[in-house]
């Protein structure tokens, strides 16, 4: 009998930027807290900068353990975060998505530009395709993720998206709450495709 997720590591997607609301920092710094407080590790891209700097430091500050993943042409761009738990620099974008992926329990896309969206679409269509069988969550600070929960819902209109995966992707405004979420996952048998190591 498939069991309920149990989270002892997430794979935070979010931007190298802070954006334009200051909810978006806020909500990092929740988002860091709560991980902490609940003993789940942090795996992120590895950056000092932005929502990814701000969340990293929430979850250190609390005490809880951050793992950063970040490719070496990237080191001086988005300036590594030096003081976290473990950093590990890969060769690529796609070892660091295959490294982030693998450590992972579930996957968030907090507020970010087009990287990531990239990370966090890649992870969801391995969920779609059976390649991993882990949560998937928006965290959707002051409705920033509206507009693409439109643009997927019209995917189900058009036939393009199957309404069962439609529900592979979880949504709160709260972080506490989007992390129940993604507990109450329960795996379920998908159609197995072979995952190549990069």
């Amino acid at each position: 009998m498939p069991h309920p997720t149990e989270l002892t590591a997430v794979t935070v997607f979010c931007g190298s930027s802070i954006g334009k609301k200051p909810a978006y920092e806020e909500q990092a710094k929740r988002l860091g807290a709560a991980l902490a407080i609940q003993g789940i590790k942090l795996v992120y891209g590895g950056g000092v900068r932005g929502l990814m700097g701000t969340l990293a430091n929430s979850v250190l500050e609390h005490g809880g353990t951050v793992t950063g993943v970040i490719p070496q042409h990237l080191v001086e761009n988005e300036v590594a975060h030096w003081g976290l738990t473990d950093l590990r620099i890969v060769r690529s974008m796609h070892e660091r998505k295959y490294e982030m992926a693998g450590m992972a329990d579930a996957f968030i896309a907090m507020p970010g530009g087009m990287g990531t969206l990239d990370e966090f679409f890649e992870v969801l269509t391995w969920s779609q395709l059976g390649i991993h069988n882990k949560p998937c969550g928006f965290l959707d600070v002051e409705g920033y993720y509206n507009l693409l929960e439109s643009f997927l819902d019209h995917s189900v209109e058009q036939g393009f998206v199957k309404e069962g995966d439609r529900k592979l992707v979880y949504t709160s405004e709260d972080p506490e709450e989007l992390l129940d979420l993604l507990r109450s996952y329960v795996p379920h048998a998908r159609k197995s495709w072979i995952m190549m190591k990069p």
